[in-house]
């Protein structure tokens, strides 16, 4: 990508995102949960980006790429490669501003995912097992057919969306003292980075990832892009197998710590989160609230926002996930 394409967005890049942001979508709740913080012994927040209108954070991105990008997107059509929810932010935002939209999905993405895509008008074509496949083959089409290509990692439009919601929490609850993202590919903990390091507090900004899809994880201990070839979770919104340029720039000295949670322990989560509150998560969209039951003696007495960044799951999968005995 051209260099000026991966420079770091600001925070007053999030500011003018948010004007657009606002036009279509309302704030999410910022949610006090008395059981939850009463289990993990400090006042727990859950944000509810489970309540977006696809059901996940990334629509702000989406929203906010396709309006700075509208012309060129209805005139070459939009192509992109994902997992599920930054398939569906592409797609709705598509659709709201009148762009062709296709989808390139690994196989193994849950059917309520490929669906929910479909009903928003895109074409989805299947390709490759995990997400990176998927990417490259969206690449080589976007160059073989002259779609305009979005990248779910490195496009530095769809970070000045998603950063929305941390402004969101930052002028609803600015005393708070940390706040846990999830790391798929990034945008949501570098947006949490901007926000908050911008605005020279002492908010504590940790990322989380799957124990089987480390590949953030490592390259942000040593500074050197990673790559795992391949991943081992079940949570969709967590399965890269490699980091990227953009997040890698934003979070190498900004994010305070990365916490790796098992598939298990997000599952526990997702039923902890249900129980305590009534939400549903996704396993990617519990894996904040899985790492704060992880590192719970780190934030004894604090303020803490958890990001409950998706609620795409599979009814079969969330009823097993209720029915098992807490771990």
């Amino acid at each position: 990508m051209r260099g000026q394409e991966l420079r770091i967005p600001t925070l007053a890049d999030v500011l003018r995102a948010r004007q657009v942001v606002n036009k279509y979508l309302k704030p999410t709740p910022l949610i006090y949960s008395k059981r939850l913080s009463r289990l993990l012994d400090c006042d727990a927040y859950l944000k509810l980006e489970n309540l977006q209108p696809i059901r996940a954070f990334k629509v702000r991105g989406g929203v906010y790429y396709m309006s700075v990008m509208r012309d060129e997107a209805v005139k070459r059509g939009v192509i992109t490669a994902s997992t599920g929810n930054h398939a569906q932010s592409i797609a709705y935002a598509g659709a709201l501003f009148g762009a062709e939209v296709r989808i390139v999905m690994p196989n193994g993405v849950s059917s309520n995912k490929i669906e929910a895509v479909n009903e928003l008008g895109a074409e989805v074509i299947m390709h490759g097992n995990y997400f990176e496949e998927a990417r490259e083959y969206a690449e080589k089409l976007a160059a073989e057919k002259g779609y305009l290509y979005v990248h779910a990692v490195n496009e530095p439009l769809l970070y000045q969306g998603v950063a929305t919601m941390h402004l969101e929490i930052a002028e609803e609850l600015p005393d708070v003292d940390v706040v846990i993202n999830p790391i798929g590919g990034g945008s949501g903990a570098s947006g949490a980075c901007i926000v908050y390091k911008s605005l020279g507090s002492e908010i504590k900004v940790f990322g989380v990832q799957a124990e089987g899809a480390p590949a953030f994880y490592h390259s942000w201990r040593s500074g050197s892009l990673f790559s795992t070839e391949g991943v081992k979770t079940a949570a969709e919104g967590l399965a890269t197998s490699q980091a990227y340029e953009l997040p890698l720039k934003i979070l190498r000295g900004r994010l305070d710590d990365i916490i790796l949670v098992s598939d298990d322990e997000m599952r526990g989560a997702v039923r902890t989160i249900f129980q305590t509150t009534g939400q549903i998560a996704e396993l990617s969209g519990a894996a904040a609230t899985a790492a704060a039951l992880k590192i719970r003696e780190r934030l004894k007495g604090r303020k803490v926002v958890l990001m409950l960044t998706g609620g795409n799951i599979q009814q079969e999968q969330l009823a097993s996930i209720l029915a098992a005995r807490n771990a």
